[in-house]
């Protein structure tokens, strides 16, 4: 096991390794880390849950198949892993290229890629965080569709990202902005389970199709009218994970 992989456990039971993403490489504080804990407190009634993070300094042309072998180090052997968003991005990767640690796969709005819109929002924020401006606006796209909302989401962004450095979050994305499964899916041999809401923009439904598809053996669940996000805050989403990992 990699000892500088930031890493929050909780919980009792066998190992449930969690894969997000977060805009600092280091364990989520304060809100991000309410928020995290509060989605996770339903999997640790059942499982010993291993929430990896990357360590920081990795280089800025990382790519996701470097990044889910820094991952790997954090396993200490086979494991049943939920990647969320853009770490079920690093979770296909991971299950693709080392099958010997993935025992069963639960995949929450995410797809084999990026969809459109999702990948120019992303790389939006990976050019603003490295021309050295606050980033955070460029994801106002993501949240909502009405042009006036985006541009009072867009002020609130920026003064939340304040003066934090967010080369680690740009490189992060800067891997997912290349990261492409769909041709190599039928290498992901563990069981797996993706959750989606209807109206993801960042990861079209088209896109969780195909790449449910292409895992041999997988099942969708698709929650009608919910978009990225309130896939995850979904009283249905816990449930229908712990039921597919147990």
């Amino acid at each position: 096991m990699r000892a500088d992989l930031p890493r929050i456990t909780v919980g009792q039971g066998p190992p449930l390794v969690v894969l997000l993403f977060t805009p600092q490489a280091a364990n989520p504080t304060g809100l991000a880390r309410w928020s995290a804990m509060r989605m996770l407190k339903p999997f640790t009634e059942r499982f010993t849950v291993h929430l990896l993070n990357r360590p920081p300094g990795l280089a800025p042309d990382t790519t996701m198949a470097e990044l889910a072998a820094v991952y790997a180090g954090g396993f200490d052997g086979p494991a049943r892993v939920l990647g969320v968003s853009t770490g079920g991005s690093v979770a296909q990767q991971l299950a693709a290229d080392r099958p010997d640690l993935v025992e069963r796969l639960v995949l929450a709005g995410t797809a084999g890629r990026l969809g459109p819109i999702g990948k120019r929002t992303q790389r939006a924020y990976v050019d603003r965080a490295r021309q050295g401006r606050r980033p955070s606006p460029a994801l106002a796209e993501l949240v909502t569709p009405s042009p006036l909302a985006r541009r009072l989401l867009s002020g609130l962004l920026w003064l939340s990202d304040g003066s934090a450095d967010h080369s680690d979050a740009a490189t992060m994305l800067n891997a997912e902005d290349g990261f492409d499964l769909l041709g190599r899916l039928a290498d992901i041999k563990a069981p797996t389970l993706l959750i989606h809401g209807e109206n993801d923009v960042v990861y079209p439904l088209e896109l969780a199709r195909r790449t449910a598809e292409g895992i041999p053996g997988a099942r969708l669940i698709v929650y009608p009218g919910k978009s990225h996000s309130a896939t995850f805050t979904d009283r249905r989403f816990a449930l229908d994970a712990l039921t597919f990992l147990t």
